[in-house]
């Protein structure tokens, strides 16, 4: 069992592997706040579907590669609990959806924006500066 959890588990990793602190968006009115928080350091959001083997994929290998600065926030969003609040997303950053996505967002606005194998912490770390 253990093995599918590695899969298709839930949530990030919990594990000392990442340098990520991730914040669970579980609420609307987090895009309120992302979008203010983001005028002074960026945010990044990363969509991922808990049931999709390349979406945990995806995550495992962004969390392993992740070297960023420590003033960025790490929102992680769960598709299948939360999708009301991915589609808000897509309407309210002008985005198309897909699983699993990485957002950059500066100024209030969604400035980079990656999925599947073209999510990459180096093409990140270009578009922060």
């Amino acid at each position: 069992m253990s093995f599918l959890n590695n899969i298709f588990g839930n949530s990030p990793s919990k594990n000392n592997e990442t340098a990520i602190t991730w914040i669970p968006l579980n609420s609307l009115g987090q895009l309120s706040e992302i979008k203010i928080a983001s005028i002074s350091n960026p945010v990044i959001i990363f969509k991922h579907s808990t049931r999709c083997s390349i979406s945990r994929m995806a995550l495992k290998q962004f969390e392993k590669e992740y070297n960023l600065e420590p003033n960025i926030t790490c929102y992680y969003l769960d598709l299948l609990n939360f999708r009301p609040i991915s589609d808000a997303i897509s309407t309210q950053f002008n985005l198309t959806h897909q699983s699993p996505q990485l957002l950059l967002i500066k100024s209030g606005v969604c400035t980079f924006s990656a999925s599947h194998e073209s999510i990459s912490v180096e093409d990140l770390k270009l578009k922060i500066i």
